[in-house]
């Protein structure tokens, strides 16, 4: 058998490539097994691990390479341009790979070739870091970034599939395919499988570091990660599938054993999904370009490795029903969607799912070419649909509407289309097309489940909800795929047909199906840490839910393993501890609580020797100390055994933190547990056989960790790590010391502080300055070398200076403003501590000492530490917790990232080449599994680690399998007497105070309990004092009164009084102060309340009660109306508002008159201003201002004119209008007669099926509110009235009380003359009862108060003594009556004890008085007192009848309004009755609303379409009208035009025909081809001249067609004029027969769009018509509804007419209610009707002769009317021989146009004279100034003239003294030369000055006028000059500088203009 060729044909030359691990297999041999290369030895390990994300190189392919000798030929093939990223490129010379980097490439596999038996298998992706890449374009194959987010925003996605791209190769590889044969498409063989070994990730060890690469190796794994969705898989019935960290664990539920599948990038595993079929299951990664990789099951070995599916992790996956194809969606930042055609490993479709987290994608399971993803706030349906372009994936995002947005988790795809998902609130949403359809609830709006819905199973055509509340429920498929929405809720109750709640505190996220034995079993995943075993059967055979296990719900926070045997004990937030045994892979026990734990230890040996202790703190700052035993060493009861393995006791509970424990330490002689909190504080305690607490110390910053020094220290200190950036060492406390009696605070513990200042930034400046200087020296070093070279060669140097470059400047020292957090940190040796930090700094570990210098303020400090080791790539990826073995030789180190580090220390210490090689391997969760804890086995053969991801992993430490099966974990046996304690209470309050708290309280307690003894002390003897004080006090007053001491005596020193006072008043004053808030609160409560219950109320209820009867009335206790029926109160009448726009207008019309006034003043001032100039005018204006006013007039008398013909018209042609037609009808007959026929003799009643509601009868919800706030006012109304009478009724009784009180106290008076026997009883004063004054109630001051608190004491006294008693109820209601009588009788006391009072003093008076004078009576005193007597009687007898009367009158108007208010209750009772049955009618109303505003609004839509269609008809008709006016006026053009060529021809022209045919020739106006031909180009051929024309002729078929003539020569002695006429005029018929064209054309579109729009008019009307059917339909219904409304009508017998059988019936319902006026007013209309038919006709008959009188009227008019025009028309001939339209001659009698040009004319002339004399004046003045400069001139000549003189003189001097000069001087020197040249060139200069002057003088006595052009042509030639002397001698010469005046001096004059 021929040996395959291999599958990588070597590397391209390029640098050695590290390799990850042993080398990879070439590949396999597809019939021969597995053929793998021999593997590197372990010396070739990497350098670095596997970043995550990356594969090792162990899974790395080769780039393709020749085939050795021997290898089998290989046919050329065709390379194919995949269609996705990471898809393979054919191994050609050039070919590279796609999108996956060289990083992630897998070995390579064989393709099929059609015909061949052996396929090699080639190099699919090539392309490694030390790999040269091909030219291969990358941007065609595989889209950037922005490329994505451009295809995402498209709503049909641009996807690519795989035959789009075929076409983007590149130029090379296309040259190559044209020199190969074209192949087949190759495949990947089915039997082809990866080597495993190749695929999984291995640890990193660094190279040469001799570290085995088994030094850990993984043992089992404890933890479960539930919080992960979709963490749970069924391969089979024994076997679960779930991620743990970088393993996939495959769980066999028989023998409990795991099997372990790794991550093949060492990055983490985003999901795991399974093929229907159950034989693959696919493995999607996390990291940088992961993999996506399909399993075989159960062989677990690699199948297929798909690549380029996502950037960073894969977050769901899903295959099609059929397994074909698989789905994948990926995270942040692409979210990218891909469709996969995995057995060929190639990308079919690919596309951005959304723009946020994606949390599922699934396929339907009966449409393979739809897909749905959900995620936060969305929902997504996706369809592979095939276009003209290839198969693309199209996305519809669902649309929630009116419903909440809500991340979508749960869903599950109907056969029909349609989706359901769940919500987050546990309703289901059925969704159809992208929208809602129905939201699904349970009865009563109830959510289906109590929370969000995890997921939907569509099973055994059931539809079944999963969750979060626990509950699994079963629901009717058919009745959800049908449901509906029924209202606008949008929600349908639907109830479950089954349902299962799982447990207690249960979180259901997922549920996974198998068949065991034919049975479906469901397994389902817990949130809350547990897999479930579940039967949906729901029978009677069902079972209940089984627990299967139980983890950790959430991260670990603490782990700790016993000090003495194989056992594990941890803790989470979720309130749990758990015990493992590590060596057995159980959980032992656990034990729950009340708040989650946060730090956990285990007690050393030293503490407890059997190694069962464990302290655990939790978040509420609890510490709790749990015993773990062997329940077997128990003494077991009769009848009871101890199965469990290890049983948890609580042995200690104490609080020393106010916040969550973070740090618990051991000292390490186990003396003293520390304790470390987030509240700033460390405890301590001393550790005995209970825990007694020694005190606290406060720290800077929360606390990260604890540690004691270790044994090799002299000093016991405690470690003590703060997040914030602070260490701390303390020695351990001494209990003996600490005084802890009012606090446990210890203040006096010496401290040593360390402040952890950033040194990074410097660190890495340092480095940075090194780099540079060594490449300088390299630099340097090149330099010296080369030249040496040239030297040796013989060739010269010669040394230039050479730039030196501008270095970039270093970066600047950073320091963060927020410290670094320490993470962890350890003892290195006294005093001296390594740190690890987050954040900025990290990547180094920090070797730090404490200082010895102490300052106050630990925040001041900037300590540094002084060694420093990096960390190799740990600048993101700090290290989170470190430990050592027990000999110190193996340092582990668990990192952010959830890698797990094992640095070799050789000798015990750290240094920089100890740290240099270690041991990597990444076991947790790469983004939130970082390491929490990592501890070794007591023994240091176990590692135990624990995350963040809630995983516990147990790795062996370089020992066999073989040897762990002897070891067993020993359980501590319980204590003695264990059995007999009580249990320990626990502290389940969160809130409950800590251990210094509890002590400041019984501290505080204590003081005040003091401070109380004290106070009560001082009370005693101020009680002794102050009883003294009395008995001096008693003792005084017995004394004699000379003896006695005054009062003032007793004071020793006034002003203590007075400083007492002033106490006491500052007392009070801070009293009132402390209690202001309450006496604020209770004012605010009390108005409120007053508020809330009083002033809301109008009315309250008053009773006014009879005096003599026991009849009363009461008000109605009404309510203060709303303010808006105030407002509608207030609002003003109609009148008013008419009243007030009067008084408005008058005032504006008043300011009018004013300023109208104001303003005629002015204009009457402007006038007379006016007036005063007016007379200076000339006569010219005056005359063209009387033209102007002269044509003004005309105007407005033709104005007017004009307007009284046009009114003459309108008027006419409105009367014609009015006419009517022969068979017009009025109107509103018709509609009376229309009326009159569908009502008249029918009184249609409102229940009838053809009634029609009419149009002012229609009632709607607004019209319903305002009826019923009109009866709700005058109900009001009439209640308020009434309240007031009776108002005014108590108000009389008052004042008759009043009355009566008087007449009573002047009866007493009266009868104290009388004789007892003569005086008549005295009558009742009749009193106010408490209802009556309901007001007095809230009246009190403060002695009512103080009588009201002592009233409520003993009330409170009396029933505290009479509840023992047998008699305290009737006692305790006679009590309680009598105080009523007494809280009713004050009043009537108030009332009338004043008047008993003075009657009383009186009578005593009085019989003082008759003591006194007891004398004899006269015989005329005797006569005087009878008559006295007698009077008195009189008087006694009226008084009684007056006071008997006035409270009979009382009584009397109290009967009376007492019956008055009886009918008002009755008419309010009916009102009552009236307002209930319109607010039912304004609920119906209410409820049929909203159709009714649809169906009015529609109808007035349709109104105003219809509306807006006639206004636009009648714009298109009178634009109709228009165009037949213009096309009427264009025809009679067209016939002026042919009368005019009649005209001109003549009579008997002999060209007559010949121009007729010129005339009515038509000529077609045809585009221009060519433009721009020159004028002399008129010799150019004849077709050049066609081409060129742009006119082309068409002869008229007017006479012969076979003759031809030319109508562009006129014919021999035809007239050129007319010729030219002719020709002219066929033009202006042309453009007349143009423009009737395009304006029959305009006429013929209006008329489309008049035709179009009337069709459109027609279809509005009918729908007009259908909507107002619709709407009285409705309106029908709508009364159908108010009917069945029941009205309850109170009748009285006598109102009943409807008798059967002259007996009443019992049976109503035939019965109608009519009113009596309705009944009066039908029978009164029989009357009327006949009547009025009978005036009827006789207006009929008096309308018939009116009508023939008429006719014979309008005859008459006729003739007359004809006789009249006949008469005007003859005097028109007989006058101006012509009959002459009068109204043309009146409006066209001036031309007005003429006038007004020649009063313009006259203005003109005007302006023209006025503007010459302007001109004449300026001339005359110019002249002037002439004249003024040439006097000027005439004087400047004669200083001239003097000036010559003075020249001429000179010379004659200067020729003297030149001849008197001496000899010596006699030879010419230079400097004479100089100088008379320049006298010359002087004097040369004067000379033309001079004749300059000279032709000035003569211009200016020049007298023509033009000085302007002559001092313009002077201006051109030389400008004034000044002559300056040379010296002093020269000054003296008569060649004197003087001005010349130029042109520019004269027309710069001030003189001249």
């Amino acid at each position: 058998m021929a040996l395959p060729p291999p599958l990588a044909r070597g590397r391209r030359a390029g640098p050695p490539r590290r390799a990850h691990g042993p080398s990879p297999s070439r590949g396999t041999c597809p019939g021969a097994g597995r053929c793998r290369r021999p593997q590197s030895p372990p010396s070739a390990a990497p350098r670095r691990p596997p970043a995550p994300g990356q594969v090792p190189a162990t899974a790395r392919r080769t780039a393709p390479s020749p085939a050795p000798v021997g290898a089998c030929a290989r046919r050329p093939r065709r390379p194919t341009a995949p269609a996705r990223r990471g898809s393979r490129c054919l191994e050609t010379g050039n070919a590279a790979a796609e999108a996956a980097p060289a990083k992630e490439d897998m070995p390579s596999f064989p393709r099929e070739e059609e015909g061949a038996d052996e396929k090699p298998a080639e190099g699919a992706q090539a392309g490694h870091s030390g790999v040269q890449e091909s030219k291969t374009s990358l941007s065609k194959e595989s889209p950037t970034a922005e490329e994505q987010e451009e295809e995402v925003e498209q709503v049909e996605s641009d996807t690519e599939s795989v035959g789009d791209l075929e076409e983007q190769d590149n130029s090379e590889g296309r040259s190559e395919v044209q020199k190969k044969p074209e192949e087949v498409e190759n495949k990947i063989l089915e039997t082809f499988f990866y080597n495993s070994e190749d695929i999984y990730s291995r640890p990193f060890v660094t190279e040469d570091s001799g570290i085995p690469i088994n030094l850990l190796t993984l043992k089992h794994s404890f933890g479960y990660d539930c919080t992960r969705s979709v963490n749970l898989l069924l391969m089979d019935s024994q076997t679960l599938m779930y991620i743990a960290g970088n393993q996939v664990v495959l769980l066999d539920l028989k023998t409990k054993s795991q099997r372990y599948l790794r991550s093949s990038s060492g990055g983490g595993i985003g999901f795991i999904t399974a093929h229907p079929t159950k034989q693959y299951f696919a493995v999607g990664e996390k990291g940088k370009k992961p993999n996506l990789i399909i399993y075989d099951y159960p062989s677990l070995r690699p199948y297929r490795i798909l690549r380029g599916g996502t950037e960073e992790a894969y977050v769901s996956g899903d295959f099609n029903d059929a397994g074909t194809l698989l789905a994948s969606v990926g995270s942040s930042p692409d979210y990218m969607l891909t469709i996969w055609d995995w057995k060929q490993e190639k990308i079919v479709l690919r596309s951005k799912a959304f723009s946020q987290d994606v949390y599922k994608v699934t396929f339907s399971a009966d449409n393979e070419e739809q897909l749905t993803t959900s995620g936060a706030g969305h929902i997504r349906f996706w369809k592979m649909a095939l276009t003209f372009t290839g198969l693309k994936l199209q996305g519809a995002l669902g649309r929630f509407g009116k419903t909440a947005v809500t991340d979508i988790t749960g869903y599950v795809e109907l056969p029909d289309g349609k989706v359901i998902s769940g919500t987050e609130w546990g309703n289901l949403l059925l969704w159809e097309g992208g929208l809602i359809k129905v939201e699904l609830c349970r009865a009563g709006h109830k959510p289906c489940h109590s929370g969000p819905v995890s997921q939907l199973v569509l099973d055994e055509g059931e539809l079944v909800s999963v969750g979060k509340d626990g509950f699994i429920r079963v629901w009717n498929f058919e009745t959800i795929d049908a449901a509906d929405s029924v209202d606008d809720t949008g929600l349908l109750e639907v109830e479950p047909m089954n349902e299962l709640h799982v447990g207690r505190n249960v979180s259901l996220s997922f549920m996974s199906k198998v068949h065991d034995c034919g049975q479906p079993i469901w397994y389902a995943q817990d949130t809350n840490g547990a897999i479930w075993k579940l039967d949906l059967t729901f029978s009677n055979m069902t079972r209940d839910p089984e627990c299967l296990y139980t983890f950790h719900s959430g991260g670990i926070e603490a782990m700790s393993v016993s000090p003495i045997t194989y056992l594990l004990a941890t803790t989470a937030l979720d309130r749990s501890v758990r015990i493992y045994d590590f060596i057995s892979h159980s959980q032992l026990t656990e034990i729950k609580f009340k708040q989650g734990g946060t730090a956990l230890t285990w007690a050393p040996r030293v503490v407890n020797p059997k190694g069962g202790l464990i302290a655990v703190g939790f978040e509420d700052g609890v510490v709790r100390i749990i015993e773990v035993y062997d329940p077997k060493g128990l003494p077991v009861l009769a009848g009871q055994t101890n199965t469990e393995n290890a049983e948890t006791n609580l042995k200690q509970v104490f609080k020393p933190h106010a916040t969550a424990v973070t740090a618990l330490a051991y000292e390490r002689n186990g003396g003293v547990l520390a304790t470390g909190s987030k509240d700033k504080t460390v405890f301590f305690f001393a550790v005995e056989d209970e825990y007694e607490p020694i005190g606290f110390i406060c720290v800077p910053g929360p606390v990260q960790a604890l540690q004691w020094s270790p044994p090799s220290h002299v000093k016991s200190t405690l470690l003590i790590l703060c997040e914030n950036g602070f260490a701390l060492q303390v020695p351990a406390p001494v209990p003996e010391e600490q005084d802890t009696v009012s606090t446990y605070q210890i203040k006096n513990l010496p401290t040593q502080y360390f402040h952890f200042c950033s040194i990074k930034s410097r660190i890495k400046l340092e480095e940075e300055i090194a780099l540079r200087e060594k490449k300088k020296q390299e630099k340097e070093k090149a330099k010296l070398e080369w030249i040496k070279q040239q030297q040796e060669m013989g060739k010269e140097v010669e040394e230039e200076p050479e730039e030196e470059p501008e270095e970039e400047p270093l970066p600047p020292l950073y320091i963060p403003e927020e410290p670094s957090p320490i993470l962890c940190g350890f003892y290195s040796a006294p005093g001296k501590f390594w740190l690890s930090l987050g954040g900025y700094d990290s990547g180094f570990l920090y070797h730090c000492e404490f200082p010895n210098d102490h300052q106050d303020d630990p925040e001041n400090r900037k300590d540094e530490p002084f060694e420093v080791i990096p960390i190799e790539d740990t600048d993101n990826n700090p290290i989170h917790q470190i430990s050592f073995c027990t000999s110190r030789l193996l340092m582990f180190c668990g990192m952010q990232n959830g890698a797990l580090r094992v640095y070799p220390l050789q000798d015990k210490n750290l240094s920089v080449n100890t740290l240099k090689e270690y041991w990597s391997f990444n076991v947790h969760d790469n983004d939130y599994g970082q390491i929490r804890g990592i501890c070794p086995s007591y023994d240091d053969r176990f590692l135990i680690t624990c995350g963040g991801d809630g995983n516990i992993f147990t790795f062996n430490i370089l020992s066999p399998e073989d040897v762990h099966k002897e070891l067993k974990a020993k359980i501590p046996s319980p204590r003695s007497g264990l059995e007999k304690e009580k249990a320990t209470e626990d502290i389940e309050d969160p809130n409950a105070y800590n251990i210094e708290e509890v002590k400041q309280k019984k501290e505080y307690e204590r003081i005040m309990k003091e401070a109380e003894e004290k106070k009560n002390k001082k009370r005693e003897e101020l009680i002794a004092l102050r009883h003294e004080f009395l008995f001096l006090l008693q003792k005084n007053q017995e004394l004699p009164k000379h003896m006695q001491l005054h009062r003032e005596q007793y004071e020793m020193d006034h002003r203590i009084f007075e400083e007492l006072e002033r106490q006491t008043a500052q007392r009070i004053q801070l009293v009132q102060k402390e209690l202001a808030w309450e006496h604020e609160k209770h004012l605010i409560g009390l108005q409120k309340l007053r508020n809330q219950f009083r002033d809301s109320l109008e009315f309250d209820t008053v009773v006014v009660h009879a005096i003599q009867s026991n009849h009363q009335i009461s008000t109605y206790r009404l309510v203060a109306m709303s303010e808006k029926y105030y407002q509608d109160k207030e609002r003003p009448s109609w009148k008013r508002a008419v009243l007030q726009r009067a008084w408005k207008q008058a005032e504006e019309r008043e300011i009018v008159r004013e300023t109208e006034h104001t303003d005629a003043e002015r204009i009457f001032e402007g006038e007379a201003e006016k007036l005063q100039t007016s007379e200076v005018r000339k006569p010219t204006i005056r005359y063209i201002e009387s033209k102007h006013e002269q044509i003004r007039r005309i105007v407005e008398k033709s104005d007017k004119m004009n307007a009284k013909i046009m009114k003459r018209k309108a008027e006419w042609d409105e009367l014609y209008k009015s006419k009517p037609s022969d068979d017009y009808e009025n109107p509103k007959a018709v509609e009376d007669i229309r009326e009159a026929q569908e009502n008249m003799g029918c009184y249609k009643l409102k229940t009838d099926a053809n009634y029609r509601v009419p149009e002012h009868k229609r009632i709607n919800t607004e019209k319903k509110v305002m009826q019923l706030t009109s009866l709700e006012v005058l109900i009001h109304k009439k209640k308020v009235n009434m309240n007031k009478e009776i108002m005014s009724l108590r108000d009389l009784k008052v004042s008759i009380i009043d009355k009566i009180k008087g007449l009573v106290q002047e009866l007493k008076s009266i009868q104290t003359a009388l004789d007892l026997s003569e005086r008549l009883p005295l009558p009742l004063i009749p009193q106010l009862y408490p209802d009556e004054i309901p007001e007095k109630k809230f009246e009190y001051d403060s002695d009512i108060l103080l009588k009201f608190k002592e009233e409520q004491e003993a009330k409170t006294k009396l029933r505290e003594q009479l509840e023992g008693s047998p008699l305290s109820h009737a006692f305790r209601h006679e009590f309680l009556r009598a105080s009523s009588i007494k809280e009713i009788d004050p009043m009537a006391q108030a009332a009338g004890a004043r008047p008993m009072k003075i009657a009383s003093s009186v009578v005593a008076e009085q019989q003082k008085v008759f003591e006194i004078e007891k004398a004899e009576p006269t015989e005329m005193e005797l006569e005087i007192l009878k008559r006295e007597k007698i009077k008195n009687l009189y008087l006694q007898e009226t008084l009684i009848k007056k006071i008997s009367a006035l409270v009979i009158n009382f009584d009397a108007e109290l009967r009376f309004l007492r019956h008055k208010k009886l009918k008002l209750d009755v008419q309010m009772k009916s009102a009552d009755l009236r307002y209930i049955t319109w607010y039912e009618e304004m609920l119906i109303l209410k409820n049929l609303e909203k159709h009714e505003n649809f169906l009015q609004g529609r109808v007035n839509t349709l109104i105003s379409e219809q509306e807006a269609m006639k206004s636009k008809l009648n714009s298109y008709l009178a634009q109709m009208e228009d165009r037949k006016c213009e096309i009427v006026k264009l025809q009679e053009c067209e016939k002026a035009l042919y009368a005019n060529f009649q005209a001109s021809l003549g009579e008997n022209n002999e060209f007559a025909h010949f121009l007729t045919k010129v005339l009515g020739k038509k000529i077609k106006c045809v585009e221009k081809k060519e433009v721009g031909r020159e004028a002399d180009e008129d010799d150019e051929t004849e077709e050049e001249n066609d081409e060129e024309s742009s006119l082309g002729t068409d002869e008229e078929k007017s006479g012969s067609e076979d003759e031809v003539f030319d109508d562009s020569v006129c014919p021999e002695n035809c007239n050129e004029a007319l010729f030219q006429n002719t020709i002219q005029l066929r033009q202006k018929r042309l453009d007349i027969e143009k423009a009737l064209t395009e304006e029959k054309k305009v006429s013929a579109n209006l008329r489309k769009k008049h035709n179009a729009l009337a069709k459109k008019a027609k279809v509005v009307a009918t729908s007009l018509d259908t909507a107002e059917r619709e709407l009285e339909t409705f309106q029908w219904e709508k009364q159908q509804r108010l009917n069945e409304l029941y009205v309850v009508v109170p009748l009285k017998l006598h109102q009943v007419e409807y008798l059967v059988n002259g007996e009443m019936p019992s049976d109503f319902s035939q019965a109608l209610v009519f009113t009596n006026q309705s009944l009066e007013y039908l029978q009164k209309r029989i009357v009327d009707l006949h009547n009025e038919k009978i005036m009827q006709r006789e207006i009929y008959k008096k309308a018939q002769e009116q009508h023939k009188q008429l006719v014979q009227d309008k005859k008459e008019m006729e003739i007359k009317i004809r006789r009249l025009e006949e008469k005007c028309n003859h005097l028109m001939m007989k006058k101006f021989g012509q009959l002459v339209d009068f109204e043309a001659v009146q409006a066209h009698s001036v031309n007005i146009r003429m006038e007004e040009l020649e009063v313009q004319i006259m203005e003109k002339e005007y302006a023209h004279s006025q503007e010459l004399k302007e001109w004449e004046e300026r001339i005359l003045d110019l002249r002037q100034q002439l004249m003024k400069l040439t006097k000027e001139n005439t004087s400047k000549l004669q200083q001239l003239n003097r000036f010559c003189l003075e020249k001429q003189q000179l010379e004659t001097k200067l020729a003297s003294l030149k001849n008197d000069l001496g000899a010596e001087f006699q030879d010419p020197r230079t400097t004479d030369i100089k100088e008379k040249a320049r006298l010359e060139s002087r004097l040369k200069h004067t000379a033309h000055d001079t004749a300059l002057l000279r032709e000035e003088i003569n211009l200016l006595r020049r007298k023509d006028g033009c000085l302007r052009e002559e001092l313009a042509l002077l201006s051109r030639k030389d400008r004034c000059r000044f002559l300056q002397p040379l010296s002093p001698q020269d000054s003296e010469t008569p060649t004197e500088t003087f001005p010349v005046l130029t042109a520019e001096t004269v027309t710069n004059s001030p003189s001249i203009p």
